[in-house]
């Protein structure tokens, strides 16, 4: 697994947004780029999907484990994997951090969108 750099994460962390685009079914064609809020925790980088585990690019992601990311318009060839649950406590903490005040923030640390992390590596 490849790491990301200093800088990649800086721009990650500073951006409101990151679109992800996993495979579709043949494996080699991008999906449609569906707007994120990605958070970086101890160097990893991490997006739930807010409708839980039914949402289609989760599904995407997790099925395909590859794709491509865009944040401030930068491509990033990515692989996805579960997140787990050993980071659940930093990731809800981070969106607090990074989206104060949003409405979203206690939908994004539900039971659902927990379910449905991902850890985005670079590939």
């Amino acid at each position: 697994m490849t790491a990301w750099t200093g800088e990649q994460l800086a721009k990650i962390e500073a951006n409101q947004d990151l679109y992800v685009s996993p495979f579709r079914e043949d494996g080699t064609t991008y999906g449609t780029p569906t707007q994120t809020w990605a958070l970086v925790v101890d160097g990893k980088v991490y997006v739930r999907a807010a409708n839980g585990p039914a949402s289609r690019w989760y599904q995407a992601a997790i099925t395909q484990k590859a794709g491509r990311v865009r944040v401030s318009g930068t491509f990033y060839d990515v692989t996805f994997e579960p997140a787990g649950t050993d980071d659940e406590a930093a990731i809800d903490a981070a969106y607090e951090a990074k989206y104060p005040g949003s409405s979203a923030v206690p939908i994004m640390q539900g039971d659902g969108p927990k379910s449905a992390a991902v850890v985005i590596s670079p590939r």
